[in-house]
């Protein structure tokens, strides 16, 4: 069965050396994408396509645009091979969709390659620094004093599982006014104005994983 490849790198090297990589292979076929716009015209075509992507020379806006992507072509596997990713890139990323691989530039080669076989079997392949980045960040928020009381980041978690503020009532054997006023209490102490952003602070303090993200 033939294996289609989108090379979205913008630097000439990197595509090369990827191309070469990917046409040992007789059974796949490898495009390029050049731009955002480019790249999900191509996912159009191939929807199950492999897609090999250096986020940090691509345009686009936010972590937000990538996983949008990612989520409408839910077939296609992606592999992110950058110089530098975030600590909170590489962990709202892997923790968010089970698509995408994470692989350095800098790393070895039996790195890229564990990570094209294991998309091969529409699995994942988190490097070790990348697993390592994602460990420390979390070592360091632990670590780091809350500005939520252990009741508000409760409520963060309900908010972001998305629960009502009735149900949060229910659940707490509280009223409906103490739980609204926690809620203005924590959006007011992150400095957020939605349920939306509660998901994401959730999501970056580790309170939900992927399987209770609600959006």
């Amino acid at each position: 069965m033939m294996r289609k490849y989108i090379i979205a790198d913008n630097q000439e090297l990197t595509r090369f050396a990827l191309e070469s990589l990917l046409q040992k292979d007789e059974e796949s076929i490898v495009y390029r994408a050049y731009d955002k716009a480019g790249l999900v015209e191509l996912l159009k075509e191939h929807q199950s396509a492999v897609v090999l992507l250096d986020y940090t020379l691509f345009d686009f806006a936010d972590e937000d645009q990538l996983l949008i992507i990612a989520e409408r072509f839910n077939l296609s596997d992606w592999i992110l091979i950058s110089d530098e990713l975030t600590p909170q890139f590489i962990r709202r990323v892997v923790y968010s969709s089970h698509q995408f691989s994470v692989v350095f530039k800098d790393g070895t080669l039996k790195d890229i390659r564990d990570a094209l076989d294991a998309v091969s079997r529409h699995s994942r392949h988190i490097s070790q620094r990348a697993l390592e980045t994602i460990i420390i960040q979390q070592q360091e928020e632990e670590e780091r004093p809350s500005i939520l009381t252990t009741t508000e980041m409760e409520i963060v978690k309900a908010i972001a599982q998305g629960k009502t503020t009735k149900e949060i009532a229910a659940e707490r054997f509280s009223s409906i006014h103490t739980v609204t006023t926690h809620r203005k209490n924590i959006f007011r102490k992150l400095g957020i104005n939605t349920a939306h952003e509660a998901v994401k602070y959730a999501l970056r303090a580790g309170l939900i994983d992927a399987s209770e993200f609600y959006i």
